[in-house]
């Protein structure tokens, strides 16, 4: 029987300065002037639409993320969660997370995000190296990308992630893990550090770079997770480590197959409804003008069929390390646990979920195949 999950809000601003080439989320490049206020109206227009979605419940975790979200004001940012909190109800102890960039003009920004309602930034450092920020087309350096973590700590921000890149372009082993020395040594309360990939409709998928062998690839990784593991880093999701007590709570949320709102250009939902017995996927228009424009920002929307459900969580929930307790299933998807059992007998059979039936969580083997894992929930 389906039940109702913690939900989360996602809240997209879609301008950048420069459009990366590896980059394939829903950015432009900024021409001209932002329309920030229209922008704005646009956002809580679209908020207040999808009021019906919250059904009673309290919005647990807010996650604005882009684009580059600290190229909008602070004051636009105050005006936003102000107009959010207004319409419903934020849980007294919400993790409100901001995506902003580490150079100079933004972390000029970063006291005012934190007076509007910012109690956590996510920086997207990408390296401390010079060479390789300008492969791969970011617009700080070096020096920005070391004082980012001083400045948002100087400020308060007692909790924040680094965006860290490996398997960079003409990247080392050695390289690779100054690289990942350099963040540790700047202690933030949590490191995602995942490697580059080829995406298409990215200017690297047309004229791909250099990319390190496989063989070093996995020299990276391996050494890259010993030193984090040192350092005191816990990894709970394959690209995600932690100090103790500092997970991800909107990501967390996502691979527990909770629900969460989307708005803004672009912007994916998911929602359960308990009395009808389905869970909804919604998005919105892409383009920001379309967006603005539209009366109704939805562009389309589906229901997740049951034979697909047990594909849709195994895809979020074996994402993380210790994977998740069999008993949230029925819950999350309204398919009893035994309907899968089969599938679940037959990966713990070939070493990738761990033999233990009060969990689904995936063995070593599993996370490094999860491909593999998943291919057996797929249904025919």
């Amino acid at each position: 029987m389906l039940t109702l999950p913690p939900l989360s809000l996602y809240i997209h601003i879609p301008w950048c300065v420069r459009k990366c080439p590896y980059c394939d989320f829903n950015s432009h490049a900024v021409t001209g002037e932002i329309p920030q206020q229209r922008y704005i109206d646009a956002l809580l227009r679209d908020f207040e639409a999808e009021l019906a979605c919250i059904q009673g419940r309290q919005i647990e975790t807010i996650f604005i993320g882009g684009g580059t979200p600290s190229l909008f004001d602070a004051q636009g940012i105050r005006q936003i969660l102000k107009g959010i909190s207004d319409l419903a109800p934020l849980s007294a102890s919400a993790e409100i997370t901001m995506e902003a960039n580490p150079g100079t003009f933004e972390q000029e920004r970063f006291a005012g995000f934190r007076e509007a309602g910012v109690n956590r930034l996510s920086i997207g450092v990408q390296s401390f190296d010079s060479a390789r920020l300008q492969q791969l087309g970011r617009i700080h350096n070096s020096h920005d990308a070391l004082h980012a973590a001083g400045k948002a700590r100087e400020i308060g921000f007692d909790n924040f992630n680094l965006d860290l890149m490996h398997g960079l372009p003409d990247q080392t082993p050695e390289t690779a893990l100054s690289d990942l020395q350099q963040a540790i040594d700047l202690q933030p309360s949590h490191l995602s550090w995942y490697q580059l990939t080829i995406e298409p409709n990215t200017e690297f998928f047309s004229r791909p770079p250099t990319l390190p062998e496989d063989e070093a690839l996995w020299e990276i990784q391996e050494q890259g997770q010993a030193l984090l593991a040192e350092n005191g880093y816990q990894q709970y999701e394959i690209s995600a480590y932690s100090q103790p007590g500092k997970r991800s709570q909107h990501n967390l949320n996502y691979w527990q197959f909770g629900d969460y709102l989307g708005i803004g250009a672009g912007a994916h939902g998911k929602i359960t409804w308990p009395g009808q017995q389905r869970i909804n996927r919604r998005w919105k228009h892409r383009q920001p003008k379309a967006y603005m424009d539209a009366l109704n920002t939805v562009s389309g929307e589906q229901d997740i069929s049951r034979d697909e459900l047990p594909f849709e969580f195994m895809m979020n929930a074996l994402r993380l390390t210790q994977g998740v307790a069999s008993t949230v299933f029925s819950p999350r998807t309204g398919l009893c646990i035994e309907q899968i059992e089969p599938l679940l007998n037959k990966a713990r059979t070939k070493g990738l979920l761990i033999n233990d039936s009060a969990l689904i969580t995936p063995t070593e083997q599993g996370r490094l195949f999860l491909n593999n894992v998943l291919e057996i929930f797929i249904s025919e």
